[in-house]
């Protein structure tokens, strides 16, 4: 046993080979995201290579579909079918993959998820339970429903099965853009970072982006063990559980060299400018490694290839049907 709490065997199991076969048992069911490739002094920083990895443009409009079609391909399903609890970019990936395998979805969300991501559950034909004001008050309310009905629960982040998909992100992203030495990617549960962290085992420098709102992983960086943190942010719906995950901050202690905090206004700042410069959506959890990037929280050297995952866009910023 660690001294986070998870079994060393457990958090052994998360590695580049695992989550290799992980990503080839998905492909049939997620998209190869694209790669942009451009200059920093697009963003008006001083020159430099950039990598944008596209993940906003994955089935159900975020990186999520990844885990959500490991967790239901690679465990037993059970006749009641499926529960997750989600802040709604979660959700929305398993009512997918659900409705993809045929199988019965339920799905909590707080009453803080956006609207966007609300009509995509919805839209997927998953049961939809809207209720509590925050991401845990939902997983509470999942977590009798698993009681009840004895459905599988499919955990947003702390579940091998979410962070090995969620890793065949990492993978994909070495073999497009090979020259990256460094990778900045978002933190809410911590399983988006946990699985690049070891898709790249070391190949990368991998820093960790939070909300100033909701460090929950500086917190348990400061710990020595996850633990509470305050959960407010423009990124609410995405990125503030209450907590990091046990099997999430096992790996990510291991290999992350930095986690770096951003404000609300760093963060709709890089949804403004993706969209000005690149015309790309993105919601405010998906901007916020770039934030950390265009407000300088993360300073790279002249030549240093910096790749930032661009990690979802379910949100209603942008209205074309007008």
């Amino acid at each position: 046993m660690s001294d986070t709490g998870v079994p060393a065997a457990m958090a052994a199991d998360i590695t580049s080979h695992a989550i290799a076969s992980v990503a080839t048992l998905i492909r049939p069911y997620v998209l190869c995201t694209p790669v942009a490739v451009l200059d920093r002094a697009t963003f008006g920083l001083e020159p430099g290579p950039l990598v944008l990895k596209l993940e906003q443009l994955q089935h159900s409009g975020s990186f999520k579909a990844r885990g959500a079609f490991a967790n239901l391909l690679l465990r037993p399903l059970p006749e009641a079918g499926v529960v997750a609890a989600s802040g709604g970019n979660h959700g929305a990936a398993v009512a997918y993959a659900a409705q993809a395998l045929g199988v019965r979805a339920r799905v909590f969300v707080p009453e803080v998820s956006s609207p966007a991501k609300i009509e995509r559950i919805r839209g997927y034909g998953a049961d939809l339970v809207v209720g509590g004001a925050t991401y845990a008050e939902a997983l509470a309310a999942s977590e009798e429903w698993v009681a009840a009905s004895g459905a599988l629960p499919v955990p947003a982040f702390d579940q091998i099965e979410t962070i090995l998909g969620a890793g065949s992100l990492g993978a994909e992203l070495r073999q497009q853009a090979p020259a990256a030495g460094t990778v900045l990617a978002s933190v809410g549960g911590g399983g988006l970072l946990a699985g690049i962290c070891a898709a790249y085992a070391g190949h990368a420098r991998v820093v960790g982006v939070e909300p100033e709102g909701a460090p929950t992983l500086t917190r348990a960086l400061r710990a020595g063990r996850p633990v509470d943190a305050e959960a407010g942010s423009v990124a609410i719906d995405s990125l503030a559980p209450r907590r990091v995950g046990e099997h999430t901050f096992a790996v990510i202690r291991e290999h992350v060299r930095q986690v770096v905090l951003v404000t609300d206004e760093d963060i709709l700042r890089a949804q403004d400018l993706l969209w000005e410069r690149l015309r790309l959506v993105a919601e405010p959890g998906g901007c916020a490694a770039l934030a950390a990037l265009l407000a300088g929280r993360y300073s790279p050297g002249p030549e240093e290839t910096v790749a930032v995952v661009i990690s979802g866009a379910n949100t209603t910023a942008v209205d074309f049907r007008r």
